[in-house]
C-alpha cells in the first residue's frame, strides 16, 4: 500500500501549505486536492474533512511537546524548588532549550497552530498550555512559600507567571525563525525568569497584599 501512503502524505503537505497561506477557516479542500494531484474522493478515503487533516498534522507534535513539559514539571516538583541555585538554573535552561529545539523541528506545525488555526478546535492552544502551567505553578509556589516562610504569590500572579512563560516561547516562534538565535534568546529569558522567581521567595521578603491596596498605612 505504498501508493496510499504517498497519496496521504501529499494531501497532508498540501493541507499544511493551504492552512499556512489562508488559515484554517478559509482553506479550501478543493485547492488542497488540486495541489496534491488527487481527487476529492481520494481525500475522503483518508480524511473526514479539514478538521481531520489538521488533527493529523498537529496531534503528534502536540503530544511530544506536552510530554516534554510534563517531564520538566515532574522534575521541578521532585527537586522541591525554593530559591533556585546556579545548578538548578542550568537545569531550567537545558529544559527550555530542549523545548525550543522540539518546537523548531516542527516549526511549520506550531506556527500554524499559533497563527492560522482560528475556527478549529486548536485555536486556543497557547492558553491551554498556560492553564496547564498555572495548575503546576500554583502547587510549586505554595510549596516554595511554605519552605521559605514567606507569603505565596496570589492567584493573579501565578496566572501571570504561567502566561508569561508560555508567551516567551510563542514570541520566539513568531519573531525569530533562526533556531540557533532562539536558543541564545531563551537562555537569557530563563535567567530573567529565574531571577524573578527568586525574588518571590527570598527569606525576609515582605509583600503587600493586593487586598490592602488603597488602604491608608
Amino acid at each position: 500500500m505504498a501508493g496510499d501512503k504517498v497519496t496521504k502524505e501529499k494531501l497532508l503537505e498540501s493541507a499544511k501549505r493551504e492552512f499556512l497561506e489562508k488559515g484554517y477557516m478559509k482553506a479550501s479542500l478543493r485547492t488542497i486536492c488540486k495541489n496534491a494531484g488527487v481527487t476529492t474522493g481520494a481525500l475522503y478515503f483518508f480524511f473526514q474533512g479539514k478538521g481531520d487533516l489538521l488533527k493529523e498534522l498537529v496531534e503528534e507534535p502536540l503530544r511530544g511537546l506536552m510530554g516534554l513539559i510534563r517531564q520538566h514539571f515532574t522534575e521541578e516538583m521532585e527537586r522541591r524548588i525554593t530559591v533556585v541555585s546556579l545548578d538548578m538554573d542550568r537545569q531550567d535552561i537545558d529544559a527550555a532549550k530542549e523545548i525550543v529545539r522540539f518546537l523548531y523541528r516542527h516549526y511549520d506545525v506550531f506556527l500554524l497552530l499559533l497563527t492560522k488555526s482560528q475556527g478549529s478546535e486548536y485555536e486556543d492552544m497557547a492558553s491551554r498550555f498556560a492553564d496547564y502551567g498555572e495548575e503546576h505553578y500554583r502547587k510549586l509556589t505554595a510549596d516554595a512559600a511554605r519552605d521559605c516562610r514567606v507569603p505565596a504569590p496570589d492567584g493573579y500572579m501565578v496566572h501571570w507567571m504561567s502566561h508569561m512563560q508560555i508567551n516567551a516561547f510563542v514570541h520566539l516562534l513568531l519573531h525569530e525563525p533562526d533556531v540557533e538565535k532562539a536558543l541564545v534568546y531563551i537562555e537569557q529569558v530563563v535567567v530573567f525568569l529565574v531571577s524573578g522567581w527568586n525574588g518571590f521567595f527570598q527569606r525576609g521578603r515582605t509583600v503587600k497584599d493586593p487586598a490592602d491596596a488603597g488602604r491608608s498605612e
